[in-house]
């Protein structure tokens, strides 16, 4: 079973990981927060998650992965609190940064398996939702969204230790719109699982065309393949390509050849953006002529593989995301061993901003992880 550390004690957590330690330095707003800082809120979240009835009774290896997520919450609030001109601390977008940071120490520091790991970066992610839930503008879109990237339930589980591990005039407030939070996912069938799309056409025409029901199910059947690539440079993302897709029915868009035979280096920033514009016109032709290919890239974050992504959709496309994974020891030996070596430098920026693939995103998502 994983655990992020045999030893819970809070000085052993202080000694071992400064992003722990950096805890105690940051301060919360009182009005919301009159326990103190990060340190002291963090601990006293940890131990009412434990004391939760509805935690004790979760396998031993969920416990784990709600205590790591606890234990993480707060994490970037050291990169994104402010003190404002009125006196107030505000910490927003921390955690959105949360989950990136999340995701890199249980990458880089602690070995965790991939869907234990992204499970952590989720709950992280996502931990606020049911506070604000019902104020967003579509709320069931919301919920219906996020469910298909964390479970629900253990995100009330742990929203409810958030409030319990504070000190502020509107807990009360706060724990009541968790209740509301966790009826509405029942109500809505998100409780715990992910929306019961019909089909993965029925899940992708309600994300992104936004003027449907989530129970519509559309009647035609998507026009060409699409495969889109996606990982880190030294994942194995041409050897998957090379073993899968080289048959003669399959087209592959590969921006590295390109590159190679433009003769523009990987850090051209002006030279890539001409690299992607062609293999972009490739693309066009194969979706004109519905003949399936391979866009095989690094297609690392959100941003990259949603542009292109629509681009497909507009021809009415059935997209596959297969995302691409080896340990982090393992990817630079495989980085150094290729024709085109990414240097160290870009190569943990690029891991910095990693952001994996999900089913909001496309029909499918394949995850190829050693």
């Amino acid at each position: 079973m994983w655990t992020i550390t045999d030893n819970k004690s809070w000085a052993h957590l202080e000694e071992r990981y400064d992003w722990v330690r950096d805890m105690q330095h940051v301060p919360q707003d009182p009005v919301h927060h009159a326990e103190g800082n990060v340190a002291i809120h963090t601990q006293l979240v940890l131990e009412a998650l434990q004391e939760q009835g509805a935690y004790q009774v979760l396998s031993a290896q969920d416990q784990e992965i709600l205590w790591a997520a606890a234990l993480l919450h707060d994490v970037e609030k050291r990169s994104t609190t402010i003190i404002e001109s009125d006196g107030h601390i505000t910490s927003a977008g921390h955690a959105r940064r949360g989950e990136g940071t999340a995701r890199q120490i249980l990458y880089r520091e602690i070995a965790t398996p991939f869907h234990i790991r992204e499970q952590i970066a989720k709950l992280v992610r996502f931990h606020s939702l049911p506070l604000w839930l019902l104020e967003r503008r579509d709320p069931l879109h919301t919920i219906i969204q996020a469910s298909l990237q964390v479970n629900t339930a253990h995100l009330a589980l742990l929203a409810r230790a958030d409030m319990l591990g504070r000190i502020a005039a509107d807990k009360e407030d706060m724990l009541y719109r968790i209740d509301c939070f966790e009826e509405y996912c029942k109500e809505h069938q998100c409780w715990g699982t992910a929306w019961p799309f019909e089909n993965a056409d029925a899940r992708m025409h309600y994300l992104h065309r936004g003027d449907s029901a989530p129970g519509y199910v559309p009647y035609h059947s998507p026009a060409v393949k699409v495969v889109i690539m996606s990982g880190l440079p030294g994942a194995g993302k041409d050897t998957y390509v090379m073993q899968h897709f080289k048959q003669p029915d399959w087209e592959i868009v590969s921006l590295d050849d390109i590159r190679v035979k433009m003769k523009i280096s990987p850090t051209d920033k002006s030279g890539n953006g001409t690299v992607v514009q062609v293999a972009k016109e490739q693309a066009r032709v194969c979706l004109r002529n519905k003949r399936s290919f391979v866009w095989n890239a690094t297609n690392t974050t959100h941003q990259m593989r949603e542009q292109l992504i629509a681009l497909c959709l507009q021809y009415d496309a059935h997209v596959t995301v297969i995302y691409v994974e080896v340990p982090h020891k393992e990817l630079f030996r495989q980085n150094g061993g290729r024709e085109a070596i990414v240097p160290a430098p870009v190569m943990h920026k690029l891991i910095g901003k990693l952001e994996i693939p999900d089913l909001t995103e496309a029909h499918e998502v394949v995850y190829h992880v050693r």
